[in-house]
């Protein structure tokens, strides 16, 4: 089921080599760059979104805060919600066998109180994003609005590196078909072993042992991920590759994107790199 949260953006990505240091924060300078700028990789939700003081530090040191979207406007949600449903009056029923249906409700009922018929034309994607908290043995907190949180009391201007719609029209690559496999699969598997490969994740990341993510996940079968990668990461990157520049060049920046955007040769690091900037990691 983890491949399900790779594809909503909760759960994390993870930069692959032998001598990867173990941090999510990195530092980009040269290329005519007056001051530094930082790159994070981030996780949605966690059990401690307590920054660290490098973090702390690198916020301090930028004068903006950077998104995949603009977390502070207010018309976000909004935007969102207009892809919450799925189009052409597709259904989780016209997806399902009545018998799948039903185990899905029964199951639905349980762990978010809300029946399969209340959330029949809910996209698949956004169930799975409702479901994620209940597998974290903890009050969720978020990275992101602890990170917002200092940058509002720097009053600093919080921006997005790409629109909802962008994001959106990503994530509505994948068909619905495979979308509800996916929920569905999520469904059957044992709640008490999905809680402890969570945790086993979220401990990682608060570890930021990136190179322990990364053989973690590859423990993992990801076919959904692994079919619409191009649309969901590679697609994505190349279009922050060429915004980032513009953006670190007019003030010096602190990106927060979803640590599955960093590595590979098509993540941010080395796209960014490719461009001549020194890309490196704050320990």
């Amino acid at each position: 089921m983890k491949k399900v949260f790779v594809v909503v953006g909760i759960l994390l990505g993870v930069i692959a080599g032998a001598q990867t240091p173990k941090t999510l924060l990195w530092k980009i300078s040269g290329n005519g760059l007056q001051a530094p700028s930082y790159l994070f990789g981030t996780i949605h939700m966690t059990c401690d979104a307590t920054l660290k003081p490098k973090v702390l530090q690198a916020l301090d040191n930028t004068e903006q805060l950077c998104f995949e979207l603009d977390m502070d406007d207010s018309q976000m949600q909004m935007e969102v919600l207009k892809h919450m449903y799925m189009k052409n009056n597709v259904r989780l029923d016209s997806l399902l066998t009545p018998e799948e249906f039903k185990s899905l409700d029964v199951y639905l009922k349980k762990n978010l109180g809300m029946s399969a018929k209340m959330l029949n034309r809910v996209q698949p994607l956004f169930i799975t994003s409702m479901l994620y908290p209940k597998l974290l043995a903890c009050k969720t907190q978020s990275i992101e609005s602890a990170l917002m949180q200092v940058s509002k009391a720097q009053s600093e201007e919080v921006i997005g590196l790409e629109s909802v719609e962008e994001q959106m029209n990503a994530f509505n690559a994948i068909p619905y078909k495979e979308q509800v496999k996916d929920l569905y699969a999520m469904s059957q598997k044992n709640t008490e072993l999905d809680k402890a490969e969570t945790d086993k994740l979220t401990k990682l990341y608060q570890e930021e042992d990136i190179e322990g993510l990364y053989h973690y996940m590859n423990e993992v079968e990801n076919k959904t991920y692994a079919k619409f990668e191009e649309d969901l990461l590679v697609k994505r990157n190349k279009n922050w590759q060429e915004r980032i520049p513009k953006i670190i060049q007019a003030k010096t920046t602190f990106i927060g994107v979803g640590a599955a955007h960093l590595g590979g040769k098509n993540g941010v690091i080395q796209l960014l790199k490719a461009l001549g900037y020194k890309v490196e990691p704050v320990l």
